[in-house]
Order: structure tokens, then C-alpha cells, then sequence
């Protein structure tokens, strides 16, 4: 077990690393690049959830989000063939506009945060065995229809898209 500070001294690099590769993406032109810059935010938010001791949530971070998701997008990238043509603009003329909004957001934040007079700090909660047990435990028992249902329509999703794919060759 990590000693709480150095558990506070990995949060804040994390965060940091979160905020940075966050801006990167929405500001480089190269749309290459924030993809990987995305990746990288990803696996620090996957980091945040391990401090948060919630390994199951780490983990589909990284399979769904960074292992599925964003290489999809980059190999999105990496095939279209019109990415360096000089027609497609990588800027946005609602720069300003969104500036301000941004502006406006963080201000109403820092304000909020400021007004907070009382800030509550959880006891820690009773260790239990493993978290990842624990949710299996659930979808077996109380939730098992629900996830069911979940499955049978990501199964009929995933039918329909060949589908259309198909019917798009033909």
C-alpha cells in the first residue's frame, strides 16, 4: 500500500498530465498527434481510477477507451487518404467564441468551489476483497437480466452494422 503522500503526489502528476494532454488535443493541428495526446489522457485517467482503488474501471479504461476507441481513431486517420489535403482545414473560426465560454466555465467553477464552506472527507471504506469479484458477483445475481439485455442488444447492433456494411460492397 502507497503511503497517503505519495498517493496525493501521484494524483497531482496524473492530474497534471491530464489537464496538458487534454489541451494538447483540442489545440495542435496535427490530428495525428491529438489522437496520441488522447491516449495518453486516457491512461491517466486510468491512473486517477487505480489511486481510486477501482481496478475494474481501470481496466476498461484501458480496453475499451484506449484499446478499442482511440486506436480505432487512429487507424481512422491513418486510411483517409484526403488527411494532408491542402482543401481541409484544421483550424476553427469559433476560436474566440470558445475562449470566452471556457472562460466563463472556469470562473463559474473557481466561484463554486470558493462558496464551498464545508468540504467532507469519506472515511475510508472497509477494504474488500476485489472489487472486480465483487461486480461479477452483481451481474450474476441482481443485475443479470439487465446486463441480458445489454448483450443481446449490442449483439443486434453489431448484426445490423455488418449488415449495412454488406449491403454498402454490394
Amino acid at each position: 500500500m502507497v503511503a497517503e503522500p505519495e498517493v496525493g503526489i501521484v494524483f497531482w502528476l496524473l492530474s497534471l498530465v491530464i489537464l496538458v494532454s487534454a489541451f494538447m488535443v483540442v489545440s495542435l493541428k496535427n490530428i495525428f498527434h491529438c489522437a496520441l495526446f488522447l491516449v495518453l489522457c486516457l491512461f491517466s485517467v486510468a491512473g486517477i481510477f487505480i489511486l481510486l482503488h477501482a481496478e475494474f474501471l481501470a481496466a476498461a479504461q484501458v480496453l475499451i477507451y484506449v484499446g478499442a476507441i482511440a486506436i480505432l481513431i487512429i487507424f481512422a486517420i491513418m486510411l483517409t487518404s484526403n488527411l494532408a489535403s491542402t482543401t481541409i482545414r484544421a483550424t476553427n473560426e469559433n476560436v474566440l467564441v470558445g475562449f470566452f465560454v471556457a472562460l466563463i466555465l472556469a470562473l463559474g467553477t473557481i466561484v463554486l468551489i470558493g462558496n464551498t464552506h464545508v468540504w467532507r472527507y469519506a472515511e475510508p471504506a472497509e477494504a474488500v476483497d476485489s472489487n472486480v469479484m465483487m461486480i461479477g458477483k452483481y451481474l450474476m445475481t441482481e443485475y443479470m437480466l439487465p446486463f441480458e439485455i445489454v448483450s443481446v442488444l449490442l449483439l443486434a447492433a453489431l448484426i445490423g452494422a455488418i449488415v449495412l456494411a454488406r449491403r454498402e460492397k454490394s
